[in-house]
């Protein structure tokens, strides 16, 4: 059995529409940067802290950062990040939980790059440097607030 050929306009009609509504809102999310600190420490579970500016259409708004981490943990380390956060429609996107799996060392200084994306789907691309001493393998999870 043929489908109407109406059934078939209306159907096309409302692939279109999904489509569209799918590249409509790709093509209205924005980018601002991002930089933070974060103080990170522990013993098997490690935990995380810090403050921060999210930058976006020309205003400055403070964030703060809060983590724990669970399985190789052992040191303490600050490490400054610097970065882009795209896929946003405002300030409020960036808010949320990213979750890591990492290994790492650092012994005095060291370099750091990730990206990481939220339930909203904000994606954060990062560099940074860290000091301290600090040995680790484990999953992480940062929630980033907006002030």
């Amino acid at each position: 059995m043929q489908p109407s050929s109406g059934f078939r306009a209306a159907l096309i009609a409302l692939t279109v529409a999904f489509a569209g509504a799918g590249l409509s809102s790709a093509a209205h999310a924005d980018s601002g940067t991002i930089s933070f600190q974060v103080l990170k420490g522990g013993w098997v579970i490690g935990a995380s802290g810090g403050s921060g500016t999210l930058s976006f259409h020309g205003r400055r708004y403070p964030i703060s950062i809060g983590g724990l981490s669970a399985g190789f943990v052992f040191g303490a380390s600050k490490t400054y990040f610097h970065g882009s956060v795209s896929n946003i429609r405002g300030p409020s996107d960036v808010a949320g939980i990213y979750g890591a799996a990492g290994a790492g060392a650092a012994v005095g200084a060291g370099a750091q790059a990730i990206v990481l994306t939220n339930e909203k789907g904000a994606v954060l691309a990062l560099t940074g440097h860290q000091i301290g001493l600090q040995i680790n393998a484990d999953l992480s999870g940062l929630s980033i607030s907006v002030r």
